[in-house]
């Protein structure tokens, strides 16, 4: 018989498709690829913990029975310590608490807050800087689970997003915003002035970024690279400022600055 002969597959015997597996073979060979691990805690310095708990001792005999809870933020929160890096406490207390104070402990410098604890609760809602600061707070000492409360709201009050702010409210900043660069070329004859001046326009700028584009401040360290991720154009004339060698011409930069971040907020309204 000279007829060819056939698979039930329809190819012919000895034909090497006809060895391939199906789809469905292969796919039943695949194993499920597992879920990366949690990378561990970044461990904290050596000698940190001891930085620590000295100046829990040094805050709770300050306040004594007025404590209600003691919180580190900042780099310590964040586990993002450096060699220089400071102790950064906020002391939440019953009664009247606003006061700051900075103490050594071994090469550490420890900056202390202290804080009314009920008004600390009622500005989550006013003051954009708190959400992210005390979201991520470690609890070093509470009474009657306060401090966990606290970051509890805060984190809560993080995942509801910034406040909005209406168009009336921009204008706003960007009329200050360009008055602050006006007065600084009025006193550009005097340079020191100016030069404060200066840093504090840029401080402010910063602030309005974050406030007309709904996102909540970062921490210094991190401001930067945010911006850059969000508005590259704008992060580099924020580089441009800062290396800018005069005073003349970081005031150029800041116009600059100005026009970009205001650009497509009018100007107030004109009456005469």
């Amino acid at each position: 018989m000279d007829q060819v002969l056939t698979q039930s597959s329809g190819q012919p015997a000895g034909d090497p498709l006809a060895q391939r597996p199906s789809r469905e073979e292969l796919q039943a060979e695949l194993l499920a690829v597992p879920e990366a691990p949690d990378a561990p805690p970044v461990p904290d310095p050596p000698g940190v913990e001891q930085v620590l708990e000295a100046a829990l001792r040094y805050v709770r005999g300050r306040r004594g029975a007025d404590l209600l809870a003691v919180l580190l933020v900042g780099s310590g929160a964040r586990r993002a310590w450096t060699a220089h890096s400071d102790v950064d406490l906020i002391a939440l207390v019953k009664g009247k608490g606003e006061g700051d104070e900075i103490v050594r402990v071994s090469n550490r410098q420890v900056e202390i807050r202290y804080r009314e604890y009920k008004g600390v609760e009622q500005d989550l809602a006013l003051v954009p800087r708190l959400p992210p600061l005390l979201r991520k707070a470690r609890v070093l000492f509470e009474l009657e689970g306060a401090g966990s409360k606290l970051t509890d709201k805060a984190n809560q009050r993080f995942k509801n997003g910034p406040p909005a702010i209406g168009m009336h409210e921009k204008i706003r900043l960007k009329a200050e915003c360009f008055h602050r660069l006006g007065k600084i070329e009025d006193l550009s004859q005097q340079p020191a002035t100016a030069e404060y001046l200066l840093g504090l326009f840029l401080e402010a700028l910063v602030d309005d970024f974050f406030r007309l584009r709904g996102f909540w401040p970062t921490a210094p360290a991190d401001t930067l690279r945010f911006i850059a991720s969000r508005d590259a154009a704008l992060a580099d004339l924020i580089e441009q400022f800062l290396a800018a060698p005069t005073m003349p011409e970081r005031l150029g930069i800041g116009r600059n600055l100005a026009l970009h971040l205001f650009h497509d907020i009018p100007h107030p309204q004109r009456v005469d």
